[in-house]
């Protein structure tokens, strides 16, 4: 059976998140990798309650972690190995991990360093980003060229039919909220970061990168992994790389990206990290695909049943 894997980004992140996975001896091995290579405690960032947990700095290699280990527990326990894989924005990064084009050690710092150049190109308080529910991605680029009045206003995550986030200055975000609601949305809903991710104010931040990931080692992937800019899949280490930089200022197309899974014949897929997000945007995205969330081991379980008929 073809069966794919997803891996989420940003936003999934909860206190109690590994719980299900705990008693996984691969779990707490990767995460006390982590903490050695980056000299943190990852593990009780995420057993409890702390201000760190948020922090984009923090955020984006604990959600690597959490992902590689969630991805090691399956490979632990079963040998069936994925059609192809995808993330959500910083998921793309565990992916490349998870298709062995990246490794673990190089990635955690790689990410931190994404981290760092995101939150430092855009000033405090200049940027935002919103959720825009109940409008088509049309209507939604209209808002944005409308309320941009000479600022940067773009839909950047295309989440579902229906769920379309925005970001750019924080003014202009303010007024395609508004103009949102003129349109017929059913809510529009600041979200509380402090990076306004996957618009053209995160340029800085990807000239930056690629200058960084040119020392980067990265390999031909052994699993297609289709990329957020372009839902493309690539070999090339050079496209691998270029994509990578592009993803910080294009949208991140989730919708095409499950479309294009269903369309490759795959039947099944799995959501391999903590939080249900990416399951639930799938069911919205093609009904007829099934996603199942790991988040504990009797969901592991149920994947290996299911993938295995």
């Amino acid at each position: 059976m073809k069966f794919a894997f997803f891996f989420p980004g940003q936003g999934s992140q909860s206190v109690g998140m590994m719980q299900g996975l705990a008693d996984i001896e691969v779990v707490r091995q990767t995460f006390a990798e982590a903490s050695d290579l980056l000299g943190q405690d990852f593990w009780s960032m995420v057993t409890e309650p702390n201000e760190a947990l948020n922090q984009t700095s923090n955020t984006q290699p604990l959600m690597l972690t959490a992902g590689i280990a969630t991805w090691r527990a399956w490979q632990a326990q079963s040998s069936l190995v994925p059609t192809l894989v995808a993330g959500h924005s910083l998921g793309e990064y565990t992916a490349l991990v998870a298709a062995g084009a990246l490794t673990f050690k190089d990635a955690l710092p790689l990410v931190r360093y994404r981290a760092e150049v995101m939150q430092n190109a855009v000033g405090e308080g200049v940027g935002a980003m919103a959720a825009i529910l109940g409008l088509d991605d049309e209507t939604v680029r209209q808002v944005c060229a409308e309320g941009a009045q000479g600022e940067v206003l773009e839909a950047v995550n295309l989440n579902s039919p229906g769920q379309v986030v925005i970001a750019g200055n924080k003014g202009a975000v303010e007024r395609g909220m508004e103009l949102a609601k003129v349109k017929g949305a059913k809510r529009a809903l600041a979200l509380p970061v402090s990076v306004p991710s996957h618009c053209a104010l995160m340029k800085p931040a990807a000239e930056a990168l690629a200058i960084y990931l040119q020392n980067v080692p990265i390999t031909a992937t052994n699993i297609p992994v289709i990329h957020n800019a372009d839902v493309l899949a690539y070999n090339d280490v050079s496209q691998i790389k270029d994509a990578l930089v592009r993803q910080l200022y294009s949208p991140v197309r989730w919708v095409e990206t499950i479309q294009s899974t269903y369309n490759q014949g795959v039947q099944i897929s799995a959501e391999c990290g903590p939080g249900k997000v990416l399951a639930g945007l799938t069911k919205r995205i093609v009904a007829e695909l099934p996603c199942i969330a790991l988040t504990n081991i009797e969901s592991l379980a149920e994947a290996q049943a299911q993938f295995s008929a």
